[in-house]
């Protein structure tokens, strides 16, 4: 019989974007469900609702694994954006938790003020609640510094 070594190794700086993006992204949807006094299930439904509008609320899991699926997605995409952009300017890198403090404040009105409104969730024209804004902004700050702190890992 073989035995042979089967370990995956991965880039290091690949590595740190999906754990960075996977961590990030599945934090924000407890957040999201904290916040919103919502179920998860709920709040993956909502994401997915980004791309199937209102039908979103009605395909049950199958839209909750969709939105699974798309919360990852834009959290690693945004992981590599920030990780990136640490590898370039090693001063992101250094200083994480006031580049990820920076970086949640970028995400927060880029996802609020381009993202959202540019999907078809139903929800993207609500009127401003400063405290749930606040509590929002918050939750996306926490997104950046882990995003951030994956960034100042050390390299293998």
């Amino acid at each position: 019989m073989f035995q042979g070594d089967f370990r995956v190794r991965l880039n290091p700086t690949l590595a740190a974007i999906l754990l960075a993006g996977l961590v990030a992204g599945t934090v924000d949807i407890g957040a999201a469900s904290l916040i919103n006094r919502a179920p998860p299930s709920l709040i993956l439904q909502a994401i997915a609702s980004g791309i199937l509008g209102k039908a979103s609320f009605a395909s049950g899991s199958n839209s909750a694994v969709l939105g699974l699926f798309l919360q990852w997605a834009i959290s690693i995409f945004i992981a590599a954006i920030y990780i990136g952009a640490a590898r370039t300017v090693p001063l992101l890198a250094r200083r994480w938790i006031l580049g990820g403090l920076a970086y949640g404040v970028a995400i927060y009105f880029t996802m609020n003020f381009v993202v959202v409104p540019l999907s078809n969730a139903p929800f993207g024209h609500q009127a401003f609640n400063p405290a749930k804004a606040g509590l929002d902004l918050l939750a996306l700050l926490v997104f950046g510094v882990i995003v951030a702190r994956f960034a100042h890992a050390p390299r293998a």
